[in-house]
């Protein structure tokens, strides 16, 4: 399995809500953060995207954008233009309709929208996302992307039996699209989940982990899958990662493991084998201090007997 296979396999969204909005100048909204990552596409027009702790971005027609969960963000016609809360805005609004808001100035049409994701417990799947996906008019991929915005918004607009789940499914294609544009487009980024699958030798290894999962992995093992030496390996990889090897394959195993006790009725001891534990306490003291529940506890919590 890919990692990027494996990651969307991890990662569940739960909905999403999606609609058209035409901004007239001097506009402005202000977006908290939460659990769901927010998409928009500029189909005419242009604006400033202001994501929480970041300069600005100027954004135009064309341009696509998607911000990682727990990202707040003020999107306006200009950075200095007092935004209102978005959640006011969408009080009386349903999900797929057209949104009419701002002045009398020059427009600006949105396709935009978010994802909700399943929560979980400890570090959560989405934090493998990049914090801002920018993909410019233009870019390898953003045709592709452009033409499931579409067919989200054919779903939003007139709503007819299973409707509902094509919408989940096209945000899962959507999500799929970005990723692989924005992993094209990682020549300039120094760290973060995304650029290291472009690195040849830190992708390697990643690779290697998520395809098998129970092997047992060590970092010398890792560093050969590289094609680095051990020393070398380690050092880069934590400063692609911000964590260790053997931390991320951690993380990643207890994920894997979480799905496991989720999905099926397979015995705590099968489950630890499957993501590479030769002792089921062995698994249950790292799925404890990853996720911050017992294996068990949590197999009750999510309704498998």
């Amino acid at each position: 399995m890919d990692v990027i296979t494996d990651f969307l396999s991890a990662v569940r969204v739960q909905g999403v809500c999606y609609g058209r909005m035409q901004a007239a100048a001097p506009w402005g909204l202000h977006a908290e953060s939460g659990l769901h990552a927010s998409f928009g596409l500029i189909s005419y027009g242009q604006a400033w995207l202001s994501p929480a702790d970041a300069e600005p971005v100027p954004l135009f027609h064309g341009d696509f954008f998607l911000l990682a969960p727990g990202r707040g963000y003020v999107l306006a016609d200009d950075p200095r233009t007092e935004p209102r809360a978005l959640h006011d805005l969408l009080l009386e609004k349903k999900c797929g309709e057209q949104i009419r808001f701002g002045g009398g100035g020059a427009l600006t049409a949105i396709l935009a929208g978010r994802f909700n994701f399943e929560e979980t417990r400890g570090r959560p799947h989405t934090d493998f996302l990049p914090p801002l996906i920018l993909i410019r008019s233009g870019q390898p991929g953003l045709l592709a992307l452009q033409k499931t915005l579409d067919l989200l918004a054919s779903e939003a607009d007139r709503p007819t039996p299973g409707s509902e789940l094509a919408v989940r499914r096209l945000a899962d294609l959507l999500l799929i699209q970005a990723l692989r544009a924005h992993i094209d487009a990682a020549d300039g980024e120094r760290t973060g989940w995304m650029h290291a699958l472009a690195d040849p030798q830190i992708g390697a290894a990643l690779h290697a982990m998520h395809r098998r999962i129970d092997h047992p992995w060590t970092v010398a093992s890792l560093a050969a899958e590289a094609g680095m030496s051990r020393s070398a390996f380690a050092q880069r990889f934590k400063e692609v990662m911000s964590e260790s090897p053997l931390e991320y394959l951690t993380r990643w195993r207890m994920y894997r493991g979480s799905d496991l006790l989720r999905e099926s009725d397979r015995k705590l001891a099968d489950v630890a084998q499957a993501v590479g534990y030769d002792s089921d306490g062995a698994f249950h003291k790292a799925f404890k201090r990853v996720l911050g529940i017992a294996p068990g506890e949590y197999r009750r919590s999510v309704g498998m007997n």
